[in-house]
């Protein structure tokens, strides 16, 4: 009885090691331009993933997968053409006992709600007729084109939803979620220190008025910073290139299981849902960089960015390569421990240190193209053309950086 035990124990610790995930919601009465954003930091024990058009249902929509789904089975985030936008990070606090061996469907209704819904009333209509027990455990995070956001955190049978326009409950225009839900059982769950990181960077963006996918993806998406114990990976900008500095990263938001950090962008009143735009980083955000996406009539996307089948994207590709460099040895719990010398030194040879300047190039670029399109949405030959520089220019920074010349696609 006690190895019975003992295993279940160590199933729901895997479990919680490998499915752990940072969201965030903002409202767009906070952000420089009035569009909402939401976040998904993605931690899973799958490292490939990519991002692809998914054509089934009423609404076409951009998600991203894991690699070897060649079914587009599961949604991890995404949006579609209506301007609906989902996403989640599991939640281990909800659960009734008596229900807690079911299977874990969030993947699968993520999928669903985007191939269906249009809006965040929508979603919750397609919760109370979705079959009951779910299969769910889960903080989802939803917007649509009308300006409205919000969490639903869901279990088996119900769900509490919170407004994140309401100023008595997002005083700062924000809400960020880990891996527990606040409407759960206290105590339990998991993802405290990484909620408290998140915290600490969301309200310092709030401050500064600085909630914008810029700032975001310069702060959030690559940090490597422990709200408890005060380690940061940037201590290391002291440091020589030839030196080492190994530090605990398992409570970071980036950590060993990280294998993206995707930003939604919704739109304002201005703005046609098809100028929702995801800003994902996929493969190990601290080696990745952030490519913009957009929902075209001929269902375009970065080359870099995706693949058919169950091959894996090009920019994940590369960015596993860089990790293995700041993560060389990954023996038991030593894939626990980063060199952080990697990521940031003296000689600013640090591989994410490095690639800052590449995503400020291309988030510029970016937005000197979006600024000359029409209010009804992004012209498919200017898309393509953005695409085919993201493609040329992604490319040639990772040769020219790092040395590393892959194919294509994998």
């Amino acid at each position: 009885m006690t190895k019975v035990i003992c295993f279940i124990f160590l199933i729901l610790g895997v479990t919680l090691q490998t499915t752990a995930c940072t969201i965030a919601l903002v409202s767009g009465k906070h952000t420089p331009d009035g569009r909402p954003i939401m976040w998904k930091h993605r931690d899973t024990g799958t490292l490939d993933n990519k991002v692809v058009i998914n054509e089934q249902g009423l609404y076409r929509s951009v998600i991203l997968i894991n690699s070897e789904d060649s079914d587009f089975e599961k949604a991890w985030i995404g949006f579609n053409e209506a301007g609906f936008a989902i996403m989640n990070s599991a939640s281990y606090n909800l659960r009734q006992e008596d229900t807690v061996q079911l299977p874990h469907n969030e993947g699968i209704l993520m999928r669903e709600a985007l191939e269906n819904c249009a809006t965040v009333e929508d979603f919750e209509t397609f919760l109370h007729e979705r079959p009951k027990p779910m299969g769910i455990e889960s903080n989802f995070g939803v917007m649509d084109a009308k300006g409205n956001i919000a969490y639903f955190e869901t279990d088996n049978f119900s769900w509490t939803k919170i407004d994140v326009n309401d100023l008595a409950v997002a005083p700062h225009g924000y809400i960020v979620r880990s891996n527990f839900s606040f409407t759960g059982r206290p105590h339990d769950g998991a993802g405290y220190i990484r909620f408290e990181t998140a915290e600490k960077l969301f309200y310092r963006a709030a401050a500064t008025a600085n909630l914008s996918i810029p700032y975001m993806v310069k702060n959030m998406a690559i940090s490597l910073e422990n709200a408890y114990s005060r380690q940061d990976a940037r201590d290391a900008l002291g440091m020589r290139e030839n030196q080492e500095h190994f530090m605990y990263y398992q409570d970071c938001i980036n950590r060993y299981t990280s294998s993206s950090s995707v930003f939604i962008q919704g739109v304002n009143d201005a703005l046609n849902p098809l100028h929702t735009t995801m800003w994902a980083m996929v493969g190990f955000p601290m080696s990745s960089v952030a490519i913009p996406v957009w929902i075209t009539p001929d269902n375009s996307l970065p080359a870099i960015i995706t693949a058919p089948g169950d091959k894996n994207a090009l920019i994940c590709d590369m960015a596993l390569e860089l990790k293995n460099r700041m993560v060389p040895s990954t023996r038991g719990s030593t894939k626990y421990y980063i060199n952080a010398v990697q990521v940031y030194n003296a000689d600013n040879t640090g591989i994410t240190q490095q690639l800052i300047p590449v995503n400020q190039q291309i988030i510029r670029q970016t937005n000197v193209s979006a600024e000359k399109w029409p209010a009804s949405g992004p012209p498919a030959a200017d898309v393509t053309q953005l695409y085919r520089w993201i493609d040329d220019f992604v490319k040639k920074q990772y040769h020219e950086l790092f040395n590393i010349n892959l194919p294509d696609a994998r």
